[in-house]
């Protein structure tokens, strides 16, 4: 009987989900989803100075913003110390590790050497086939693992292919510190086998972890996961991303108003592909990902093509799903305050009412809320530089001769109001535009809207007439 498929997302909690990360976690979550396996979620906490509860919470409530959550609660590495001393206590009863006790003056010597001989800087293997009673006093020992010395170590990856490591490369390297505590070489492969990790899915700047670890696998004779190391996402420039690429939390994308199903969308096309498929829902890329489709070379983050994509599901999605997700993350958005502060019925109606206009111009959902400003605005209204421009003495005047027949229309929804309207210019003999451009501005305060007969419409009889009056004095 085959295994079941289990992936693992394995953050280092020391800051926050950034987005080359939210994509590992896309990749091992869509193939858990794609093969019927799960997905685990491990925080690599061992660095103790660094990891901080808050980045952990930015981790899990990054992951739950995306939609990506575990399928069990997640595993600390930290507390899972003793467990990793056990296993190497294993290996050194074995013989295939031994206690190093080379002092810290004595590594710093053989690291200066092989830089003046222009070597890698490398443990020599001076305590590997010596006594323990020959250790200096006072000199705690690290347990190092007793590698092979010839021959290679493979690496069958689905993504890179198979990579060769000498092992007179890979050196005897230190598995458990003088202190006790593990090192993240030793940890990752321990938690890895006993939280039964089939398949690892993670950035290929681990790919040279792959070669040590599969010799920690091997001398303990567990089966090595098969591995895929997926290519670094780069800036639009080739270089490798940066702050000012974009490298920002999954947080600050909330924040500049993406939604999580087109962050999706636009995550899994860095470096995976179905075709020339650029729009997915998220049970397309379930039923298409495959781990060995991953393209090796990086990819590179495009904002323009994001907003294309989060433009696309703006339009996708219904009214009311982005009335509640404006909603839920107005407090995120820097310019959610425009929306009140109460989440009310009221409020909830407009941008109901308002939607489908503001939906159709928006790229974000900041571009949404900004464009919803109106509904909220208190009378009489500030007029924008290009608003005041339109209402000159002759618009406003315009304003004042529409204004009867704007009141006189009892029923005030769009169709009626645009024949309305459109009727008043025709008699003007004007454009249409003509008048529309100033009852935009004097319902709005800005040159650009949704549709204005939808504005008179959603605004009602009594605030569009009202805001109208202010600006015809």
């Amino acid at each position: 009987m085959v295994a079941s498929v289990v992936t693992r997302f394995a953050p280092s909690p020391t800051g926050y989900l950034h987005i080359g990360g939210a994509r590992t976690a896309l990749f091992n979550w869509l193939y858990a989803r794609h093969t019927g396996g799960r997905m685990l979620l491990r925080i690599e906490d061992t660095d103790r100075e660094r990891s901080t509860d808050a980045a952990v919470n930015a981790i899990i409530d990054g992951l739950a913003w995306l939609g990506l959550e575990a399928d069990e609660p997640p595993i600390s590495q930290f507390e899972r110390a003793a467990r990793h001393r056990e296993v190497a206590a294993e290996l050194l009863k074995a013989g295939k590790a031994y206690l190093c006790f080379a002092t810290p003056e004595e590594l710093a010597e053989m690291r200066e050497r092989a830089i003046a001989e222009k070597r890698p800087p490398r443990y020599d293997g001076r305590w590997r086939d010596r006594d323990p009673s020959e250790a200096p006093v006072g000199v705690k020992p690290v347990i190092r693992l007793r590698s092979p010395t010839e021959g290679e170590t493979l690496v069958r990856d689905l993504v890179q292919g198979d990579v060769r490591f000498p092992n007179k490369d890979l050196d005897d390297f230190v598995l458990l510190r003088s202190d006790g505590t593990p090192t993240y070489m030793h940890a990752v492969v321990v938690d890895d086998h006993d939280m039964g990790v089939t398949h690892i899915i993670r950035g290929d700047d681990h790919l040279t972890n792959a070669g040590r670890q599969t010799l920690i696998y091997d001398a303990m004779g567990w089966d090595v996961p098969i591995m895929a190391h997926i290519p670094l996402i780069h800036g639009a420039d080739g270089a490798k991303l940066s702050k000012r690429h974009g490298a920002l939390g999954i947080e600050a994308y909330r924040a500049l108003g993406y939604l999580p199903v087109a962050l999706r969308n636009y995550l899994v096309r860095l470096g995976w592909s179905h075709g020339d498929d650029e729009i997915m829902t998220t049970d397309q890329m379930v039923s298409w990902f495959e781990a060995s489709d991953i393209n090796k070379g990086a990819a590179r983050l495009d904002f323009a093509k994001l907003d294309a994509i989060n433009g696309h599901w703006i339009r996708a999605s219904s009214d009311e799903e982005l009335v509640e997700r404006v909603m839920l993350d107005r407090d995120v958005l820097p310019n959610g305050s425009i929306l009140g502060v109460a989440d009310d019925a009221t409020t909830r109606r407009l941008l109901l009412a308002a939607m489908p206009g503001l939906k159709e111009r928006a790229k974000t959902l900041v571009e949404l809320v900004d464009g919803a400003a109106f509904l909220f605005a208190q009378r009489p209204l500030e007029l924008d530089d290009k608003a005041s421009a339109i209402l000159s003495s002759d618009a406003r005047a315009l304003l004042a001769d529409l204004l009867p027949r704007l009141d006189a229309n009892t029923a005030f929804t769009a169709a009626e109001l645009q024949v309305v309207v459109t009727t008043f210019a025709e008699e003007k003999g004007i454009k249409l535009g003509k008048v529309a451009q100033p009852l935009r501005a004097a319902l709005t305060g800005r040159s650009t809207s949704p549709g204005v007969f939808d504005v008179l419409a959603v605004l009602g009889r009594g605030e569009s007439l009202a805001r109208l009056r202010d600006q015809s004095r």
